[in-house]
């Protein structure tokens, strides 16, 4: 596995959870590209996995569109958090509620009988306030009582959630003893002890610093940092076990070099025999080995080849050298390529790949289905233009039936596209 492990759109803040399925899911944030500073941080995105090192995108869960209490422009759709609890699973998010969003900050919650789809927006928690109430955490401790969290701007409140998991049992209360806190709160629990971590202060290089308890509302002591700079100037992270193994999750901007396009990460975690934690070594090749079976492939995945697409501003058909043929010339503005009568199966969530060659460090390419515009999607280099070992990908909903459509834009790069693959869920 490489760092980042989710290539193919920008994401950020990843919210870790292991579910009773076994398997571990990703809930993260979504940085725009283009990107316009933090406030076009939109449209959730779930990602799965059998193993550590093979994700699968479950798709978009959430958008600012689909909460109806919230900002009319949109946008400001920041670190959420995600539990289960007695059959439901919860999602988090902090949203402004009016044009002045940083003075309506709420934190939403929408719920689901699965933990990848089907997410519907229940209004936000009330009885919360008084500071910036974003990077919401929730845990659920041993004994099932449910506890919030949350806080930017140098102040951390926690409390006890309600059973209907949408509200507090008293007043939240500041968490004491946490040294330079500044927002990214996460919780979790490793043989007894309540641990705390964040995001420090650290002036264009935020750092991750924790500290520990007996008690899941502290007050905490404060034991240092275990995540040094990653090269962004935000940074968050959630703790996870999988499979015996703990795991730190992150973000960095390695692919984009912006602080506003970031890119999830993961590495180990290991504790010292005092219950401390190591400080986590960042890698960017093969850190994460594989625990576990991988997914198999979809039966359900239809590929399309390259000469089955109409070419148009620009975009040319072409030849590899094994004489495929292959769409190319995408680096002129306006070109496009389009592929029509995709068979969306039954219809709902389905992953498009596309296989692709480029030689230009990050391409980007343009995804528009049956009409809507979804996001760029990022190419890596695969080497040269030759070499068609590349794959970008999104899940998006399709209709039911060979009726869809899947339009792709350059003008970021030149790549070629030998063909797209389209799988559909069993949902």
């Amino acid at each position: 596995m490489k760092n980042p492990i989710i290539t193919s759109i920008f994401t950020a803040d990843p919210s870790a959870h292991v579910w009773e399925d076994g398997k571990v899911y990703i809930y993260a944030s979504h940085d725009m590209d283009p990107a316009r500073g933090c406030d076009l941080m939109d449209r959730y995105h779930v990602f799965s996995s059998e193993d550590m090192v093979n994700w699968v995108d479950e798709g978009e869960i959430l958008r600012s569109d689909d909460v109806s209490w919230g900002r009319t422009e949109g946008g400001f759709m920041w670190a959420p958090d995600a539990a289960y609890r007695n059959g439901t699973y919860y999602f988090y998010y902090p949203h402004p509620s009016g044009t002045a969003w940083n003075d309506t900050w709420k934190i939403g919650v929408a719920t689901s009988k699965k933990p990848a789809s089907e997410f519907t927006d229940q209004g936000y928690i009330t009885g919360l306030g008084g500071f910036a109430m974003i990077d919401p955490c929730v845990f659920v401790d041993d004994d099932n009582r449910a506890y919030m969290y949350y806080g930017g701007g140098s102040k951390c409140a926690g409390g006890e959630l309600n059973d209907d998991m949408m509200s507090m049992k008293h007043d939240a209360i500041e968490m004491e003893g946490l040294e330079d806190f500044h927002e990214a709160t996460w919780v979790f629990k490793r043989n007894g002890i309540y641990y705390l971590t964040y995001s420090d202060n650290l002036d264009g290089l935020n750092q991750m610093r924790y500290a520990i308890s007996d008690n899941p509302l502290g007050p905490w002591t404060y034991k240092g940092v275990f995540l040094e700079p990653t090269g962004c100037s935000t940074s968050h992270g959630s703790v996870a076990e999988f499979k015996g193994q703990w795991y730190l999750f992150y973000h960095n901007q390695d692919i984009s070099d912006q602080g506003n396009l970031r890119s999830v990460c993961i590495d180990y975690l290991h504790f010292n025999e005092d219950g401390t934690i190591q400080t986590v070594v960042q890698t960017r090749e093969g850190g994460i080995k594989p625990v576990g079976p991988s997914k198999a492939a979809n039966p359900n995945q239809i590929v399309y080849a390259a000469d089955q697409a109409s070419v148009h501003g620009g975009a040319a058909l072409l030849s590899d050298d094994q004489g495929n043929a292959v769409i190319g010339s995408l680096n002129r503005e306006g070109a496009y390529c389009q592929f029509d009568g995709l068979d969306g199966l039954g219809g709902g969530r389905t992953s498009i790949e596309i296989r692709y060659a480029t030689e230009e460090r990050l391409a980007k390419i343009n995804l528009n289905v049956n009409g809507e515009d979804f996001s760029l999607l990022n190419a890596l280099s695969t080497g040269s233009l030759s070499d068609y070992t590349g794959i970008t990908n999104l899940t998006v909903p399709f209709k039911a039936g060979a009726v869809n459509s899947v339009k792709l834009t350059g003008g970021n790069g030149e790549l070629r596209i030998a063909s797209i693959a389209v799988s559909s869920f069993e949902d």
